[in-house]
């Protein structure tokens, strides 16, 4: 069994099927790549995810499978240190624990002992190999080994410009302060920030970053290099380094452990100087979640489904910034994208490439904007449009007009929930009758914090919770504590909470006859919608997320 192909390995296990087997060796067969293996080619043709084919290798083998992507994961930094960064690199493997004389590493080719043995002669240490996949090893290379190189960045940047004030083109070029700017944007996006503040202060520069909606500090470093990063900043995003009275806005592209990153960036003129936010938006190499990956209760899941199905009016999706709109709209779209209807989006900036829909971009100065766009757009015969936000009365206005003129049109509003989304359209100028004849449905939402399950601490809800949470008895709650693997922070990732509001007839008849948001939020309830609150609510009795969270996401007066 151990000396058969791993191909027919995974056929006799079950993995894959004879034909799909067939499949993958004939595209090896017409490739012939050098360098290019069996598992890359099962793991490309959507067979297999690489997890899962790492772990039937391990098996195959009878080598532990680690996977290094999972928050559970602890890598010791004392074994990291271990091994030389280039060598990491050259062979692709990351030293995750040390027992005694024993070196555990992590590689994706474990039977390769000329790698094993050039450890050894380096380490002085035996090797103990476990599997992991070659994607998440690079991303660890870059995280573990990044984070040493941080100190002594700055050090560098800080000697060189402890010296003198004065700001040149030749030493803005520098190799320091060029390090300084790639260290920055790469650490953040391994700890998977979306946005990095730059903020000048008289004494020191402090630069924090935003990771699952807070903001927590990543750095700072002394005021004599922010004049010098700033200026290194306008350079590669375009903008005019001689402008520092006015804001001024701009983009660039940088690749991190394989990821192409797009990234916009906004500059402000403050009392100390000029404050600089960077925004890291998810690029085309991230793939379009499916909407079953939403995070939606079975209820919402069902309503939002069938919402999707309904060939022609206006669907909305609601929430403040960051609510994680447009990967609802995305996901949407991947649903709904079939070979045989044309899909058109305008947004403003395309945010994901998404294959086989067209996607337009904004350009105000150009007199590219919403509007303008969307006329063009009914003279393409689209099937759907995606606007990327309702901004104004005239791109309100013709959204509504092509979805009662047979389109199906997804847009975003800034709504706080899904009733106030009617009233908010009428207040833009859109007649009532036309929001009643055109709207499918709502989705209002936001992002919660997910509980880290390794330090999460249990205890019995207090009358005043629940009264928020709508429940007479008290229940099992758990609250955020903190551990090393949250980064003492007590939260690994978030999930979104939905309130999906149907256009039924009595609906719609409301809405024509001008109703108050109480109205129709009653309406809503009445006929099955599940609040914002009340989502957020099943949440913190299963022990995901907290009452902070709760209280943070869905608190009113």
């Amino acid at each position: 069994m151990k000396n058969i192909p791993v191909g027919q390995y995974m056929v006799n296990e079950g993995i894959i099927t004879e034909e799909q087997l067939q499949n993958v060796l004939d595209a090896k067969k017409n490739e012939n790549v050098p360098g290019k293996f069996f598992g890359d080619y099962v793991i490309e043709l959507g067979y297999v995810t690489d997890v899962q084919f790492g772990m039937v290798l391990a098996r195959k083998l009878n080598v532990p499978f680690i996977d290094l992507n999972d928050p559970n994961t602890v890598i010791d930094l004392d074994a990291v240190n271990k091994i030389p960064e280039a060598l990491a690199k050259k062979h692709n493997i990351i030293a995750i624990k040390v027992t005694g004389k024993r070196l555990t590493v992590a590689t994706n080719d474990p039977v390769n002992f000329y790698i094993f043995e050039d450890i050894k002669v380096t380490t002085g240490m035996d090797v103990v190999p476990v599997l992991a996949t070659k994607q998440a090893i690079v991303k660890a290379i870059g995280k573990h080994y990044s984070m040493q190189n941080v100190g002594n960045v700055i050090d560098s940047v800080e000697s060189q410009f402890g010296q003198e004030e004065e700001e040149d083109q030749e030493r803005i070029n520098d190799a320091p302060i060029v390090k300084l700017c790639t260290t920055i944007v790469e650490n953040s996006f391994r700890a998977d920030a979306t946005d990095i503040h730059i903020e000048p202060f008289k004494t020191y520069t402090r630069i924090r970053i935003r990771v699952n909606g807070e903001l927590i500090e990543l750095m700072n470093v002394s005021n004599v290099v922010h004049n010098s990063l700033i200026t290194r900043i306008k350079i590669i995003s375009g903008m005019n380094i001689a402008e520092k009275r006015i804001p001024q806005d701009g983009r660039f592209t940088q690749v991190v452990d394989g990821t192409t990153l797009d990234v916009r960036v906004s500059n402000l003129p403050v009392v100390c100087g000029e404050k600089c936010v960077i925004r890291i938006l998810a690029t085309g190499d991230v793939g379009v979640r499916k909407i079953t990956d939403l995070g939606m209760n079975p209820y919402n899941y069902d309503v939002f489904s069938r919402c999707l199905k309904v060939p022609q009016g206006v669907f909305l999706v609601t929430g403040p910034t960051g609510s994680g709109k447009t990967t609802t709209l995305y996901a949407a779209l991947g649903e709904l994208a079939k070979p045989n209807v044309n899909v058109i989006t305008v947004e403003d900036p395309v945010e994901k490439k998404i294959d086989g829909i067209n996607q337009c971009q904004i350009n105000a100065k150009a007199g590219m904007t919403f509007a303008a766009a969307l006329r063009s757009i009914l003279r393409q015969d689209p099937d759907i449009i995606m606007i990327g936000e309702m901004r104004d009365q005239e791109t309100a206005d013709i959204a509504i007009r092509a979805a009662i003129t047979g389109h199906m049109v997804l847009s975003t509003l800034h709504t706080n929930d899904a009733a106030s989304t009617i009233t908010r359209l009428v207040d833009m100028g859109v007649a009532p009758y036309m929001v009643a004849s055109s709207l499918i449905g709502i989705c209002a939402q936001r992002l919660v914090k997910k509980l880290c399950g390794e330090c999460k601490t249990p205890r019995y809800s207090t009358e005043e919770e629940n009264a928020l949470m709508s429940i007479e008895e008290s229940v099992t709650v758990f609250d955020a504590c903190g551990c090393p693997k949250c980064n003492n922070t007590g939260y690994t990732g978030r999930t979104a909470i939905h309130e999906l509001l149907v256009c039924t007839p009595e609906m719609a008849a409301l809405i024509a006859n001008d109703g108050k948001t109480v109205e129709i939020a009653e309406l809503a309830k009445s006929q099955g919608t599940k609040l914002l609150r009340d989502n957020v609510s099943e949440l913190v009795q299963e022990g995901i997320t907290t009452m902070d969270e709760l209280v943070r996401v869905t608190y009113a007066v």
